[in-house]
């Protein structure tokens, strides 16, 4: 299992690689410092642009300068691969922690449940968070999930709790009544 953990860190890190070398080619390019019409100054800008291409549209779509596309380009290939790095990894040790429990029993079968469980649902109230901070709300394609999954919890507690401003603590309650319900499911198997 580490060889395709060790296996996904060296392609990450060759897109990273891939990323900082097409930003790095467009850059100079743009900027001038290669001439864009030596052998060298196409090459580079061909090679380039079916990486850079698609991030400056996305760009200008959305406002930004797309002289800053390379590096756009650069950062989300860094935060797409963490991210797969982190759900490699936890896929892995969810699928090896299960092989154990398996083994041990159906009590250690029904404690992993109830902690996988409650997992899923603290990853959905740190989405929802992060979401509403960043302006990004419950119809939106990839945020449903989060809310379908954590509304049954945060709705109740949002209509119990006093308003503190424009904070809203529905959410920290609702991830210390889920740690709660988790200690004592756990003490009960």
């Amino acid at each position: 299992m580490p060889e395709i953990l060790t296996l996904l860190r060296y392609a990450v890190f060759g897109a990273f690689g891939v990323a900082v070398a097409a930003a790095g080619a467009s850059w100079l390019v743009r900027t001038r410092r290669l001439s864009p019409f030596s052998a060298l100054g196409r090459f580079a800008r061909r090679a380039s642009e079916p990486l850079i291409a698609p991030v400056e549209r996305r760009l200008v779509r959305s406002g930004g300068n797309p002289v800053n596309a390379g590096w756009w380009l650069v950062m989300g290939v860094a935060v797409a691969g963490l991210l797969l790095l982190a759900i490699a990894r936890w896929l892995l040790a969810a699928a090896w922690s299960l092989r154990l429990t398996l083994d041990a029993g159906p009590a250690a079968t029904l404690a992993l449940a109830v902690s996988l469980v409650y997992s899923v649902l603290v990853i959905a109230l740190i989405v929802r968070v992060i979401g509403s901070w960043l302006g990004v709300f419950r119809y939106t394609w990839w945020m449903r999930p989060a809310y379908v999954l954590t509304d049954w919890l945060v709705e109740p507690l949002r209509r119990v709790l006093p308003q503190f401003g424009p904070f809203d603590w529905s959410p920290l309650a609702a991830l210390i009544l889920l740690w709660a319900l988790k200690a004592l499911a756990l003490a009960l198997i």
